[in-house]
C-alpha cells in the first residue's frame, strides 16, 4: 500500500477531478493494482491510497504519479506529498471474509 498526503492543497475536490483520468490511466495500465481510493481530510490535506499486489509495483506506480502530478497540475501547489508505503497485513471484506498475511 501507499498513502500520498498533501497537507495544503487549494481544493482537494478539484486536484481529484482533475487527477482522475490521468492517474486512472497510470493505474490501470500498472502491473499488480488492486485499488485506488482520494480522501479530503479537511484543512487543505488530500490523501490518495493505492493497494498493489507487491511493493514493486506500488512504488513503480507511484513514481509515475508523482511525475504525472509535477508535470500536469502544477497551478495547484501541491507541493511534495509526505508518503508512507507498507504491506497490508490484514485486509476485511465486507462479506466476512478476510486476509491475514
Amino acid at each position: 500500500m501507499v498513502i500520498r498526503k498533501y497537507a495544503k492543497v487549494r481544493s482537494v475536490a478539484d486536484a481529484a477531478r482533475r487527477a482522475k483520468s490521468g492517474v486512472g490511466e497510470i493505474l490501470r495500465q500498472s502491473h499488480g493494482f488492486k485499488s485506488y481510493y482520494v480522501l479530503d481530510a479537511g484543512d487543505g490535506a488530500g490523501i490518495a491510497v493505492m493497494i498493489f499486489d507487491d511493493r514493486e509495483s506500488a512504488n513503480a506506480a507511484n513514481a509515475k504519479i508523482l511525475a504525472f502530478v509535477q508535470a500536469s497540475l502544477p497551478d495547484l501547489d501541491l507541493g511534495v506529498p509526505e508518503i508512507t508505503t507498507g504491506e497490508v497485513l490484514v485486509h476485511i471484506e465486507p462479506d466476512g471474509s478476510s486476509g491475514i498475511k
